[in-house]
């Protein structure tokens, strides 16, 4: 697969069949996300590749009240735990989980979690990563650019193999228990869960704002850079 095609087609996966993915396929894909870039080179991730069915009905548990809380933030018009948000509006959102807990019948991606034919737990070493900005009177998340390229390239390598999947860092709201239940050291954060598998459809085409809507030149107010528009030819069904 070209890379260009690959950039524009690795769209978020949540829809499987019921295929295991080999060993040797999740051992090509980690092989070939191992080169993706971190900070000093010091590749501070660690992953757990999850096959056992008992341990992967845990995770979606601990998943899910994370999930219901999203889905009732969301709805009050909120981005979910934004770093600057209305945090009165969060809390008196957050009152109404339950409601969304108990309307999941059958569920979706989340109820189903386990189902999921791969799932890989991604975790970071905090002893090797470069936050710059720890300690700043803001949110930080300099240090995740040592980690979640790696993820990223897992994604890329995944789609490389006809596989398709999506990153999702709801667990991490019950970091704690999910480090007790997979016998994690304290000196690693849960980055991530990717879940992988052979997707039910086809990939579609993907949309994003256009360039001109988020990048400007010298200055945050500056002119809007131009987009370069990619000639179907190139990138069939794309844009």
């Amino acid at each position: 697969m070209e890379l260009l095609d690959a950039l524009r087609t690795t769209a978020a996966v949540r829809e499987f069949r019921k295929e295991a993915v080999p060993d040797e396929v999740i051992g090509r894909i980690v092989d070939t996300a191992r080169f993706a870039p971190s900070g000093g080179n010091r590749q501070g991730w660690r992953v757990i590749v999850l096959r056992d069915p008992e341990l992967k009905r845990k995770v979606r548990d601990l998943y899910l009240p994370g999930w219901y809380d999203y889905l009732a933030i969301a709805s009050a018009g909120l981005v979910p735990w934004a770093p600057l948000t209305d945090e009165k509006a969060e809390s008196d959102a957050l009152s109404r989980a339950p409601e969304f807990a108990a309307a999941a019948s059958d569920g979706g991606f989340a109820e189903h979690l386990d189902e999921v034919p791969l799932l890989v737990v991604l975790l970071a070493d905090l002893r090797r990563l470069a936050a710059v900005d720890r300690g700043f009177d803001r949110y930080t998340f300099a240090g995740g650019a040592s980690v979640y390229p790696f993820a990223w390239s897992i994604l890329l390598a995944a789609r490389a193999e006809g596989l398709g999947g999506v990153m999702t860092t709801m667990a991490i709201r019950f970091e704690k228990e999910m480090r007790a239940l997979l016998a994690v050291p304290d000196e690693f954060a849960l980055a991530a869960v990717l879940a992988l598998g052979r997707p039910m459809n086809a990939p579609t085409r993907l949309r994003r704002n256009p360039v001109e809507e988020f990048a400007t030149i010298d200055r945050f107010d500056g002119p809007a850079l131009s987009r370069v528009v990619v000639p179907r030819s190139e990138s069939p069904g794309l844009r």
